[in-house]
This record gives structure tokens, C-alpha cells and sequence, in this order.
């Protein structure tokens, strides 16, 4: 009798097309979502099994452990307010996304009428960001013989930029070895760091040097500098020969203003106003001191 029942309600069900739901069961077409910055994306909540006609749908934005709700009570939320809509049945897109919406999302449907009253669904979103011009740093002048670096360096992509160098626009390969135009180079380069590094430089390595930094939103690159090499230390003569015409001139200087002060100054001669004539004659006539006497002048009075 209960399987005569339950076959009719099974064909009954049919008849109306409808099959009793064993709970809310949710799917997404991607657990791992990447993106663009500034570009939209779509985090689908897929409900393949549900009886409840207006279920509780809420997303949930998980970072660093904490969550905190995006769509709640039927309103956009929290930090994709104003940036998000949702797409029924439960699907998220995000209008513009930016660095900061890097994350988990939870979408949950809670169905009060079904068997399984509840599901939910982790997504997880990485949003790529453009690296921006990288800051370079290329010597103006090296002596053949030398070691040396170039360096470059951003901050700002997302995944973490790789790098490469170019010198008359013409790509360095990673192994000098690989080419032979650069079989007898000496340079090596650290695609992570940016670093540009020759052991002993040559004429040949002259020339106009610039990086590029790339991932998977993009690329940027520094403006081209020149780098010189030279057979002699033209650098190192032109800062000693400074550093001498510095020095003769703070001892010029030093000089003019100890002439200023008089430090140079002697005492005053015969002719100065300070000279003072000898006494007046007081009418001794002194002979000379072998003579053992003296005479009076006329003047004398006895």
C-alpha cells in the first residue's frame, strides 16, 4: 500500500514537472578566481538543488581571517559597496575590482523548507595588478676591467614582477652562454631582484641600458640611460683634479681673509707716525771713551 503511494506521488511529480528536492546543494564553476585590476569579475554560486522559493542568500568577504558581510539582507555591502551587484540567482560581480578585494568569498543559502536547509561554497579571488615604472639605476661611467651593477626595482605588481634588461633596445638573454653576440659577456641577471651584474666589464658593454618589469596584468619599463666604458679611470682623474682645484681654493680663501685681518701685518718703520726722534742736545759734548774727558761746550755756564 505505501509503495502503491509513493509511486503515484512519484508520477504525480512528473506529470508537474517537478522532482522533490533532497536539500540546497551549491557548485561554482572556479574555487580559484583570478583578475585583472579595474576589470570585472563574476563569482558564481550555482544552486542545483533547492525547494524553498525565496532562500536566504549572503556573501561573506573572508581577509586575513576575519569576515565580514559584502551582501546581506538583499543589499550590496561593506567593501564592494556601490561595486558589485548581485546576479540571480546567487552569482557576485564585482564592477571594478581593485587590489584590496584580494580574498576569500563565501556565498551561503539557507533554505528553511528544504531537507538539507543549508549549504555554502569557498571562493577564492586573487586580483592582478600592473607593475608600475620601476626605478633603474645605471652607472654613467665604468673602466674596463671592473665589476659593476644596474639595478631596478618596483613594488607595486601583484604577483611579484619579473625582470628584464636591454641594452640599444636590443633583450639581454638570461644566459649570456645561450647567444653568440653575448658568448663572451660577463654579466649575469637575477630575474627576481632586477639585478644586473658584470664581472669585469668591456668596451663592447657600453651603450643604453633600461629594464622592464612584467607579470601577468602587464608590463612597464624605465627610461633608457646611457653607461660608458672607458680604457682608463676618467671618473676617478676628473674627481681627484676636483678635489684639488677645491683644495687650492679654500686655501686661497683662507689666505685673503688672514690679510684682511692683518694677521700678515709687521711693525711700523722709521717713517710711521709712532717714530720718535732722538733727544735734544743737553750741552755735554761726549768724547769718545778712550779719551777719558770730556770738554764743555761755549754754552756752559760755571
Amino acid at each position: 500500500m505505501a509503495l502503491q503511494r509513493l509511486t503515484a506521488l512519484f508520477i504525480l511529480y512528473s506529470i508537474l514537472g517537478y522532482i522533490p528536492s533532497r536539500g540546497v546543494i551549491l557548485r561554482t564553476t572556479d574555487k580559484t578566481v583570478w583578475a585583472n585590476e579595474f576589470e570585472r569579475i563574476e563569482l558564481t554560486c550555482l544552486i542545483e538543488s533547492i525547494s524553498t522559493n525565496n532562500p536566504r542568500i549572503e556573501w561573506k568577504k573572508i581577509k586575513n581571517g576575519v569576515p565580514s558581510y559584502v551582501y546581506f539582507q538583499n543589499q550590496i555591502s561593506g567593501d564592494l559597496e556601490h561595486r558589485a551587484q548581485l546576479i540571480q540567482p546567487a552569482n557576485l560581480l564585482i564592477l571594478n575590482t581593485s587590489r584590496a578585494d584580494t580574498a576569500e568569498y563565501r556565498c551561503e543559502v539557507a533554505a528553511i523548507d528544504d531537507h538539507k536547509h543549508f549549504d555554502e561554497i569557498l571562493i577564492s579571488l586573487a586580483v592582478r595588478v600592473k607593475p608600475v615604472v620601476p626605478r633603474c639605476s645605471v652607472p654613467v661611467a665604468v673602466t674596463v676591467g671592473t665589476s659593476s651593477e644596474l639595478r631596478c626595482l618596483e613594488n607595486e605588481g601583484f604577483p611579484a614582477s619579473q625582470y628584464r634588461w636591454f641594452r640599444n633596445n636590443e633583450e639581454l638573454p638570461q644566459d649570456p652562454k645561450s647567444s653568440p653576440k653575448f658568448i663572451n659577456s660577463t654579466y649575469s641577471i637575477n630575474a627576481d631582484t632586477g639585478g644586473l651584474k658584470f664581472r669585469r666589464m668591456r668596451k663592447e658593454d657600453a651603450g643604453e641600458y633600461y629594464c622592464q618589469a612584467k607579470n601577468e596584468a602587464g608590463h612597464a619599463q624605465c627610461p633608457a640611460q646611457l653607461m660608458e666604458v672607458y680604457d682608463v679611470d676618467i671618473v676617478g682623474i676628473f674627481l681627484k683634479v676636483l678635489a684639488a682645484l677645491a683644495g687650492f681654493t679654500i686655501v686661497m680663501v683662507g689666505v685673503y681673509h688672514a690679510h684682511k685681518h692683518g694677521c700678515f701685518s709687521s711693525g711700523k718703520d722709521h717713517t710711521g707716525t709712532n717714530y720718535k726722534p732722538p733727544a735734544a742736545d743737553d750741552g755735554v759734548d761726549y768724547a769718545d771713551a778712550d779719551e777719558g774727558h770730556f770738554r764743555h761746550k761755549s754754552s756752559f755756564i760755571i
